[in-house]
């Protein structure tokens, strides 16, 4: 994923997979939610008017794509990867399953898809894909359990080794859930264990470190935790965790945004920048990028226009935070929305 640009990672439409790789649920959540029915064509529509949005490629140089985007292609034939390619967008691909629950464990979750993967990380590589994805998570609430924070790192490490063997830069991505009304101070503690187990297990697969990207979540409080953090507070306990967990080898950590709203997002990722770090700070956002573009675009081809730029607003606005360069002055109301949903899944 070389570029002269900093890495900024777009989440396209989280959840709309093919069967071949998992649920499809999450995009008919975001059709549903502009009451539009969760069909291949409404997808495909949806991810049009994301991908051809001028002047993408300025502010966003790697989008994640499902299988079914992968091999998908717009309404006048033009593939879209081939697409992204002329935004100088690197094309990347979600090659996990899906969370399934992890047994013996305090009511936890598993990612799997382990079997076959190299075979279909070839396919994919073929087809364009240069980076991958693989999301698993972890839960305050329930503990969380030894056993399930072990299941989290192994299934990751053996993802990143399968990914960079058939030449696919891995995302890491252990997402420690928002959900909970735990303090700042213990979701530091549970991601330093994690992060801490993750590394361990990527060396002991002869992971290459300077060949992945981290997608962590930024240490806050839980949702439903009765105290609000400032931008500077979160920003000092994940840059804490990070400095204490990440060795410098690794070149981008490029975070997501797990429910928080557009501008909270934009807001701690400002933070974060605003003194140099060993890795790169980005972004990976989904619902962060996404809400208000769903919301002006509404379903309808006279609104395509205006939901671009609302998509190239939030670019810019992220592109700048990682910049340590933006401002929320002028931000929209709908932008300031929170979008945390207990027990979300994908």
């Amino acid at each position: 994923m070389s570029s002269s640009k900093p890495l900024k990672l777009l989440h396209l439409l989280e959840g709309a997979s093919s069967p071949l790789i998992g649920s499809i649920a999450t995009a008919g959540k975001k059709l549903a939610s502009i009451g539009l029915d969760n069909t291949e064509a409404n997808r495909q529509a949806y991810r049009q008017l994301l991908l051809t949005t001028p002047g993408l490629g300025d502010y966003i140089s790697g989008s994640i794509l499902f299988e079914e985007t992968l091999f998908q292609s717009t309404t006048d034939g033009k593939k879209f990867v081939d697409v992204l390619r002329d935004q100088n967008i690197v094309p990347g691909i979600k090659v996990d399953k899906g969370l399934v629950p992890l047994p013996g464990s305090n009511n936890e979750s598993w990612c799997q898809g382990l079997d076959g993967l190299a075979s279909r990380s070839a396919e994919y590589y073929k087809q364009g894909a240069r980076f991958a994805k693989w999301r698993t998570v972890v839960s305050i609430p329930c503990g969380p359990s030894a056993l399930a924070v072990k299941e989290a790192a192994w299934g990751l490490a053996r993802y990143a080794a399968i990914s960079q063997d058939n030449g696919l830069v891995p995302i890491v991505e252990p997402e420690i859930l928002l959900d909970g009304d735990n303090p700042i101070e213990r979701t530091l503690e549970v991601a330093e264990r994690v992060w801490a187990e993750v590394f361990y297990y990527l060396a002991e697969n002869n992971v290459v470190f300077e060949g992945i990207l981290l997608k962590p979540s930024m240490v806050t409080p839980g949702a439903e935790h009765k105290e609000k953090a400032t931008p500077d507070t979160i920003a000092k306990y994940t840059l804490t965790m990070l400095k204490r967990r990440v060795p410098p080898a690794v070149p981008g950590i490029m975070f997501l945004s797990g429910g928080q709203s557009e501008v909270e997002a934009t807001l701690n990722l400002h933070a974060m920048n605003q003194s140099p770090n060993p890795w790169h700070v980005s972004f990976s956002y989904a619902r962060a990028l996404q809400n208000t573009v769903l919301k002006t675009w509404q379903g309808r081809p006279e609104n395509v226009d205006a939901a671009q730029r609302a998509l190239l607003i939030r670019a810019k606005a992220n592109s700048l935070a990682q910049l340590g360069k933006y401002s929320a002055e002028g931000e929209s109301e709908e932008a300031k929305k929170g979008m945390f949903v207990k027990g979300y899944t994908y």
